[in-house]
């Protein structure tokens, strides 16, 4: 079989590409892999996001973990970032949430959380897809009698987790006025409670799941119902959550937009000033607009770069022990509070830097100027041969000799279509068009 896991566990159609016999068989798997402590009672904490499909994939996860020996508590509907702080919480030695993010509602996915609450390497994942073919071509030792594992439902998740992230809180924002947009997802509940107890006036939309309308039209990938609320509203800003709560984007006062490179700008330098940014380090992803470098370098600030996905930054802030990181898409971590990102985190210690300060949120925001950024995707019929092309590296060179210090040129692969994405970033729109476009060029003729 094709590699099952993706960038963020395994996603696909319900029913479809992701069945209950998949479902129940990675959750078999897992067992086997990550609990393999002989005379050990194994715990395994169970979350999902709203999806009417959720409810059968939770079954069947319920059911692989119970037959592999595991004991395992239902958490029910919580953000990601919750269940993976409950399998920290409750010493359990695995963790299953069930979404699929931002994909719209036919879609579902399983993420698996090691001991810990931590995300899986690609060597634990590879090694899980190894005992599913294991599992699938031979019998294994069923536990039998007392052994087999039992279930039971956790009440209080969401008040563990919400006190959680209240007991994070540098500064509470009493007055502030939020409006934030649940997606109709796993965070309908949580956060404007969160909020609210946090001290702000909370309006919310998208906060009404029905197990359908996921991500339909709302959250953080439909932002243009956020942007009028926040307008009609007179609110300070908006936060905009994903199907999980595992990120946030934000609309300004005016209705403006705040991405994940602005919002990491400014907790960096809440942090900085707070004296909790380790070596005054921030990671980002190679994706980062480098208004965002600039502005950091600016303020005293080293920017860490990685490749594209959450799990690499989190890698590098493990590796260096740093306190701070994220994506532009608004995936932010904070090691200290949270071992992977979490949307609700995110907008909270937000909302208590713009009341610290007395600032406005679009004022805050501003410290990052964006550059033109252009994004081309160049359908090729080989990437090995575009990357070894000298055209290719030539028409790169010259586009950053033309740059300089002002621009940039990032060229990356696909890892699933046959596409080369060039992006370029350039002090004018005018010219980031130009340079993408004769890069795209030549990397079409390359191929």
């Amino acid at each position: 079989m094709g590699r099952l896991f993706g960038t963020d566990g395994v996603r696909g159609l319900a029913n479809g590409d992701l069945t209950p016999e998949l479902a129940m068989a990675i959750s078999v798997a897992a067992a086997h892999v990550l609990i393999g402590v002989e005379g050990h009672r194994p715990l395994a904490v169970v979350g999902r996001d709203p999806r009417a499909s959720g409810e059968m994939l939770e079954a069947a996860v319920c059911a692989g973990l119970a037959s592999a020996g595991a004991d395992v508590v239902r958490v029910g509907i919580l953000p990601t970032p919750a269940v993976a702080f409950l399998v920290g919480e409750l010493g359990a030695d695995l963790g299953v949430m069930l979404s699929a993010s931002h994909n719209p509602m036919p879609d579902n996915g399983v993420k698996l959380f090691a001991r810990g609450g931590h995300k899986l390497p690609d060597e634990i994942e590879d090694e899980i897809e190894s005992a599913i073919e294991a599992n699938a071509a031979r019998e294994w030792t069923r536990p039998v009698g007392e052994g087999v594992g039992r279930i039971r439902d956790l009440a209080d998740g969401n008040e563990r987790y919400l006190a959680h992230l209240l007991a994070s809180l540098p500064h509470r924002f009493d007055g502030l006025r939020v409006v934030v947009d649940c997606a109709h997802g796993a965070a309908s509940a949580v956060a404007p409670e969160l909020y609210r107890r946090a001290g702000a006036e909370v309006i919310a939309i998208g906060a009404e799941p029905d197990g359908l309308n996921i991500n339909d039209g709302v959250g953080s990938t439909h932002l243009a119902p956020l942007r009028e609320a926040v307008v009609a509203h007179g609110a300070d800003l908006g936060v905009a959550h994903d199907g999980d709560a595992d990120r946030c984007l934000a609309i300004a006062a005016d209705g403006s937009v705040v991405d994940g490179d602005q919002i990491m700008a400014v907790l960096a330098l809440a942090m900085k000033d707070a004296g909790t940014l380790t070596e005054n380090t921030l990671v980002a992803t190679v994706m980062s607009n480098l208004g965002l470098r600039l502005a950091m370098r600016a303020h005293g600030v080293e920017l860490l770069t990685t490749g594209v996905g959450d799990r690499y930054v989190l890698e590098a802030l493990r590796e260096r022990n740093l306190s701070l990181g994220g994506e532009q898409s608004g995936h932010v971590v904070m090691p200290a509070y949270a071992t992977t990102g979490d949307g609700l985190l995110t907008a909270l210690h937000l909302m208590s830097r713009i009341a610290a300060t007395g600032t406005p949120f679009g004022e805050l925001a501003a410290v990052v100027t964006r550059l033109p950024q252009v994004l081309v995707n160049v359908k090729v019929a080989d990437k090995a041969a575009v990357a070894a092309s000298h055209d290719v590296a030539a028409a790169v060179a010259a586009g950053e000799a033309e740059l300089g210090e002002t621009g940039r040129v990032l060229l990356r692969p696909s890892g699933t279509e046959q596409l080369v994405r060039v992006m370029v970033e350039a002090p004018t729109q005018e010219l980031a068009d130009t340079i993408a476009h004769q890069i795209a060029k030549v990397v079409a003729d390359a191929s």
